[in-house]
């Protein structure tokens, strides 16, 4: 029965996830092209886990993986929040289908976790892929968080290019001052 439950998860989530990434998907090398395929191995990750979501509940891995969790579910929304705030997204990027309404800025965000890092939605990602590894380590789940920890640091590199032809030197600058993923760190 857990087998057939599993399939069914693998075969619903990835639909949803192609659904979502539609234009992505439409743009071989974008950022978000990248990002469905991390999504996938998180998918996947996460489902194969789902037998030992539980088991020893306050050992020190599942302490860690819990408080991952917690944070990959704070930072999406804080980022979200300050990309439509200050990011003033607007039609000037609607042109292009791999983006998110709220990807399409006309201004740098450099507040808040992006005052810090560039990529506060892609380290929830990293911590959610990290944090589902912890359930249960095999060479599978090994292989799978680090396609996914690939997949994403692939994942921002292009969304910096992106980034960088969108907004130029003013972008570079912003490089400069902030880490990739992990403020002070990488």
């Amino acid at each position: 029965m857990l087998f057939w439950i599993q399939l069914f998860l693998l075969v619903a989530g990835s639909a949803a996830l192609v659904y979502v990434s539609r234009g992505p998907l439409s743009q071989p090398g974008s950022h978000g092209f990248y990002r469905f395929f991390a999504w996938e191995c998180m998918l996947v990750l996460i489902v194969v886990n789902l037998p030992v979501w539980h088991d020893d509940p306050f050992s020190p891995k599942q302490i860690i993986s819990s408080l991952f969790f917690v944070l990959s579910i704070w930072l999406p929304i804080h980022a979200v929040r300050l990309l439509k705030a200050q990011g003033k997204p607007s039609d000037a990027r609607s042109d292009d289908p791999a983006l998110y309404g709220f990807e399409k800025t006309s201004a740098i965000v450099s507040s808040g976790a992006f005052r810090y890092i560039r990529h506060p939605m892609y380290t929830a990602l990293l911590l959610l892929a990290w944090g589902a590894f912890l359930k249960q380590f095999t060479w599978l789940t090994l292989a799978l968080v680090l396609a996914a920890t690939v997949l994403l640091i692939m994942t921002a590199l292009r969304d910096e290019q992106e980034c960088i032809a969108h907004f130029g030197d003013d972008y570079r600058a912003y490089m400069r001052g902030t880490r990739r993923f992990i403020p002070f760190v990488f």
